[in-house]
């Protein structure tokens, strides 16, 4: 180790988010001057299993403040990882893992120790004057992944759950391209597409919302008697984009926001009838025979391993992703593997707390055939770029376009002829299991 990597000096502190709710920055500078800094928010939707953050609790933020959690993190973790090497992830993360002792870190809070974490290994990969992705992956970090583009969000249109979180969310997933610049200009296009048709549509209805730019909420009831049709115009948008066959759609259901376990049934959830397990399924089967499906996320309730498990082996063709039924924790997906639930596992560092804790998740994935699909939306902010380019995961939750996008076509520019753009084989397990 040379003294330069040394970690100097460690400081949190509140600042407001892009999540419209505060989050924790935390900023770490070596020995040479090198800095890094990383954000952790929560989501609009958070799984019952995801580790604890720490919040205020008090009338500021609605109680959502994380003054507390930046002291913790400049009071505790400075104290105790300050004079490691910043380049030593492994070792950085252990010491700070190692300061709660509870299963959930709930004592120091996942948003503190997961934003000092991102920020050790910013600090790491400045100081060794090479790009974020590298300092992951070393020279095998040269995979792009299959992007797309956020098309719709919103709860109220189905009734809504207890905590709905605007879901179930839409992105439209470019893989029919020979490279990512290629996917994220189809990207714009087939959003453009897309929008302008469900804006045609919405003035029909008389609904005075429009959706675009940076709006992607539909929350009026009543638009759609069924979530078919809107299935239906994200098809035909994108054939009249030109990209049938080149692009599809992902749908976040996150079935738990609406699983109501005194009926054990699903209520106002792609219409407003209630609906069992069972009609879930059958409605997930026909929207891959009928129309352009490929990344089904948390289709049922975020403790049904079976259930996914039995979704699995019907509609293996697509990517089946966990996200609340993993919360990026390894004994979680291991849980599945054991059944065989899914072939994707969603990625989100700031959902476990440790970079490291993550890269084990990611390990154990991959060596099972699972892909895996990161995302943001945990204050990952562009970062996610590198850390999706660095462990070569293949595909990436929406990301086609803004910060993340901006990244991605960085990092390919810089890769030039090293860069392998995995396009439709993206939203393909890594290798098939045997279920």
């Amino acid at each position: 180790m040379s003294n330069g990597s040394r970690i100097k000096s460690v400081f949190a502190r509140e600042i407001f988010s892009d999540r419209n709710h505060p989050g924790i920055e935390a900023i770490v500078e070596t020995e040479d001057g090198s800095m890094g800094s990383a954000i952790a928010t929560a989501g609009q939707s958070v799984g019952k299993h995801e580790i604890k953050f720490v919040y205020d609790g008090d009338e500021r933020y609605n109680g959502l403040g994380v003054q507390k959690a930046a002291r913790n993190v400049n009071d505790i973790i400075a104290k105790k990882i300050v004079g490691m090497d910043a380049t030593n992830q492994r070792k950085v993360d252990e010491a700070i893992i190692g300061l709660d002792d509870t299963e959930d870190k709930s004592k120091i809070g996942g948003n503190a120790t997961a934003s000092v974490s991102a920020a050790v290994l910013k600090a790491g990969a400045a100081s060794l004057g090479i790009p974020l992705y590298q300092h992951i992956g070393g020279v095998n970090a040269c995979i792009l992944p299959t992007p797309g583009t956020i098309a719709i969000a919103g709860s109220k249109r189905y009734g809504g759950g207890e905590r709905g979180g605007g879901k179930p969310s839409y992105a439209l997933m470019t893989y029919g391209f020979d490279s990512f610049a290629d996917a994220s200009y189809a990207c714009w296009k087939v959003q453009r597409t897309f929008h302008k048709n469900l804006n045609s549509l919405l003035a029909k209805k008389g609904f005075l919302t429009r959706i675009g730019g940076r709006n992607f909420l539909l929350d009026q009831p009543g638009v759609f008697e069924h979530e078919k049709e809107l299935w239906q115009l994200m098809e035909d948008s994108i054939n009249e984009a030109g990209y049938k066959k080149k692009v599809g759609f992902q749908v976040d259901i996150a079935a738990g926001c609406f699983y109501n376990p005194k009926t054990d049934k699903f209520e106002g959830l792609l219409s407003k009838e209630e609906k069992t397990k069972e009609d879930l399924i059958e409605l997930y089967k026909e929207a891959v025979r009928d129309y352009s499906l490929v990344v089904l996320e948390d289709p049922l309730d975020e403790d049904d391993y079976e259930g996914h498990a039995e979704l699995t082996r019907e509609i293996p063709q697509i990517l089946i992703v966990g996200d609340d039924l993993f919360t990026t924790n390894a004994k979680r997906l291991q849980e599945a593997i054991d059944v065989g639930a899914c072939n994707g596992a969603l990625l989100k560092v700031n959902q476990i707390g440790t970079f490291s804790e993550a890269l084990d998740y990611v390990n154990l994935a991959h060596m099972n055939g699972y892909r895996v699909m990161p995302c943001s939306s945990r204050g990952e902010g562009a970062a996610i770029a590198d850390y999706t380019v660095g462990l070569n995961t293949g595909v990436i939750r929406e990301s086609g376009l803004g910060d993340t996008g901006n990244r991605l076509l960085q990092i390919e520019d810089e890769l030039g002829k090293n860069a392998i753009f995995l396009g439709k084989r993206g939203l393909e397990p890594v290798y098939q299991k045997s279920l």
